[in-house]
């Protein structure tokens, strides 16, 4: 794929200092522990809506074990969990949505291209082509190693309703359902 055919031009994202580390990930997305996605931030655009981020797939990443024994293949469900964990960043750091917590959506037109293995940087761009206040986000998004395009598609935003799921979770205990 030619390199101007990504959403961010690779070049950009080279030796370029980090927007957000890990720990202001943290600030906007409640992720923790084996559900954390994202290692750094790398790139942000906000007129065009772009931003550029990355995961560096590690050997004790909780799947390796498992997906598949011998020949540990990352789950397209945990690139798309990056992804959307990318998407939230930049939606909740520049409050596009005005939600408390953003959740995953939807998607459409995934494509795994290639496989993503431990040791591989997985970097994530998107660009959102709607962002509706209060109601929801699109955007196209690409995942590359190297220089090899290994995940496109769609992804879609909205907010939580933090407080009815609380509400919710409270009752079932009160009612000792697990």
């Amino acid at each position: 794929m030619p390199k101007n055919d990504f959403i961010v031009d690779l070049s950009l994202l080279r030796g370029s200092e980090l927007v957000a580390d890990l720990d202001a990930i943290r600030s906007y997305n409640p992720q923790r522990h084996e559900m954390e996605h994202l290692t750094g931030i790398l790139y942000e655009d906000v007129e065009t809506l772009t931003c550029a981020g990355y995961k560096d797939v590690r050997h004790d990443e909780f799947w390796v074990r498992g997906h598949m024994p011998g020949m540990p293949v990352m789950p397209g469900v945990i690139q798309l969990e990056a992804v959307a964990q990318l998407s939230s960043f930049f939606a909740q750091k520049h409050d596009l949505l005005g939600a408390e917590m953003l959740g995953f959506g939807g998607v459409d037109n995934a494509r795994f291209r290639d496989v993503v293995v431990p040791g591989d940087r997985l970097i994530l761009m998107i660009r959102l082509s709607k962002a509706r206040r209060g109601r929801m986000i699109v955007a196209d998004f690409q995942g590359v190693v190297g220089e090899k395009l290994v995940i496109d598609g769609v992804i879609r935003g909205i907010p939580l309703p933090v407080q009815a799921v609380k509400n919710h979770l409270a009752t079932r205990a009160a009612q000792n359902v697990v």
